[in-house]
């Protein structure tokens, strides 16, 4: 498995991820300023107190030699107060030094600089043979670490002189520059945190700008603009949003003007079926009807004036022929464009629908129709009718439903209307052609008035349809 897919770099990733582009670019300065300073604190206090702890053993090293040679003649002539002295005088002249002391050539202390009195363990640490140059140790002591130097007097014949020098101001001279060096890492973090927060807003700025442009880009604004910053990447990629934006509005407006010259070519064509439905309807009803009728006069008045039995009976197969062909020719006429709905408006239209439709379908419909006193537009009348007139077609033919509801009404500067059913319901992707052309003819005459229409159906549930139209 690649580490990039590991668990533990998938939340590291997803935890990095779930800040802001200002707070990384600034965890990075900022963690960047922080090691570096540390890491150089370190270094330099790890150099400093190698090199003061060498200086210091050199040191302890150079003031034992001195009180060595310097110790000889007044040990010979037993002179214990200027020896004494010389140990005082060494103390003072050098700050480090915590203690001095010298032992007879038997190991007795001969002087010392403990006020309080000489402690006797400190005989047994640190020996020194004659043969030695010098002996350096440092000791732990409860007033910290101390370099202990014990150097032969005399090649040993005279005693030995032990100095101790204490790591006390060498600590604190380490501790001071390391406070510093802390201090000036915390200026310097500070200064990084103002140069980070200059330098996310110069980055970011652009940035969030492109995000706000795209989140309006993105709700259909496509007029947005971007100024670009610099001539850098983000500078460039400004320049393509803007190139984008542009493409998408040109686009856009081609696309509205399809959608302007699409409605008014469907009304045209709605316009133009209606028409030519009701030129229809009314030769139908005028000419194909009056003739039939006339047809009928005839044939009742030969079936008079003819007294064969055997003529008057086909006479009346024929009437009745006509008579059916008649009725059928009136269907026909109301189907394409009944007068009711230009005469009467679109309630007494429906109530009309309805009755025809419950005597050739076996199908109880409930209407209720609620706010049609007055008239509707002429447009809207006609676009609800034939949405209902289809609804109930396709409820006919497919749904297998026993009763059907259907409710408009007028209301709150709109009409809605219902139409429900407790037939097997469908599924609208899975429709047949027709269905979805029947169904898309019905959501294009809401959509031309700015209405919508939407279905909700399951299988073996039935089917509800919702109208809604402004008015």
């Amino acid at each position: 498995m690649s580490i990039y897919h590991s668990p533990f770099f998938v939340r590291l990733w997803r935890f990095a991820g779930a800040f802001s582009v200002r707070t990384k670019i600034m965890g990075i300065v900022l963690a960047l300023v922080l090691l570096l300073g540390v890491g150089i604190t370190v270094q330099v206090r790890g150099v400093l107190t190698q090199a003061l702890e060498q200086r210091l053993q050199e040191q302890s090293i150079s003031v034992a030699r001195d009180v060595a040679a310097r110790a000889t003649d007044m040990i010979l002539i037993n002179d214990l107060f200027s020896l004494h002295q010389l140990l005082i005088e060494t103390q003072l002249n050098n700050p480090d030094v915590r203690y001095a002391f010298v032992t007879s050539q038997d190991g007795a202390v001969l002087v010392h600089t403990f006020g309080a009195g000489f402690p006797r363990d400190l005989l047994a640490v640190n020996p020194v043979t004659a043969s030695d140059h010098h002996q350096t140790m440092l000791l732990q002591t409860d007033e910290g670490p101390v370099w202990d130097t014990a150097v032969p007097i005399f090649d040993g014949q005279a005693g030995v002189a032990r100095v101790g020098l204490s790591e006390a101001s060498m600590q604190a001279t380490v501790a001071a520059l390391t406070g510093q060096m802390l201090l000036t890492t915390v200026m310097v973090s500070a200064v990084g945190i103002a140069a980070a927060t200059l330098l996310t807003w110069v980055v970011t700025r652009p940035i969030i700008e492109l995000k706000q442009a795209a989140e309006a880009v993105g709700q259909g604004d496509f007029q947005q603009h971007v100024t670009p910053w610099a001539g850098d990447e983000i500078g460039e990629l400004a320049e393509a949003f803007n190139v984008m934006t542009a493409d998408l509005a040109q686009a856009e407006q081609e696309r509205v003007e399809r959608d302007q010259l699409r409605s008014q070519l469907l009304e045209k064509v709605i316009t133009a079926q209606e028409d030519e439905r009701r030129r229809i309807a009314r030769e139908l009803h005028d000419e194909t009807g009056q003739s039939l009728t006339s047809l009928m006069v005839r044939l009742q008045m030969v079936n008079q004036q003819c007294p064969l039995p055997d003529i008057q009976e086909q006479l009346d197969g024929v009437r009745a022929l006509v008579a059916q062909t008649l009725e059928g020719v009136h269907n026909l006429a109301v189907e394409l464009r009944p007068s009711v709905l230009d005469d009467l408006g679109l309630a007494a239209a429906l109530r009309r629908y309805v009755q025809d439709y419950q005597a050739r379908y076996p199908v109880e419909v409930d209407l209720v129709v609620m706010g049609l006193e007055e008239r509707l537009p002429p447009a809207v009348e006609t676009a609800v009718y034939r949405i209902v007139q289809e609804s109930l077609t396709n409820i006919a033919r497919h749904a297998q439903a026993q009763t059907v509801s259907v409710l408009v009404e007028r209301g709150h500067g709109r009409i809605r209307a219902i139409i429900e059913d407790d037939g097997v319901g469908f599924v609208e992707e899975v429709a047949g052609r027709n269905g979805r052309l029947g169904l898309y003819g019905m959501r294009e005459r809401a959509e031309l008035l700015n209405g919508s229409l939407t279905i909700e159906s399951t299988p073996g549930q039935g089917t509800s349809i919702f109208i809604e139209v402004p008015l």
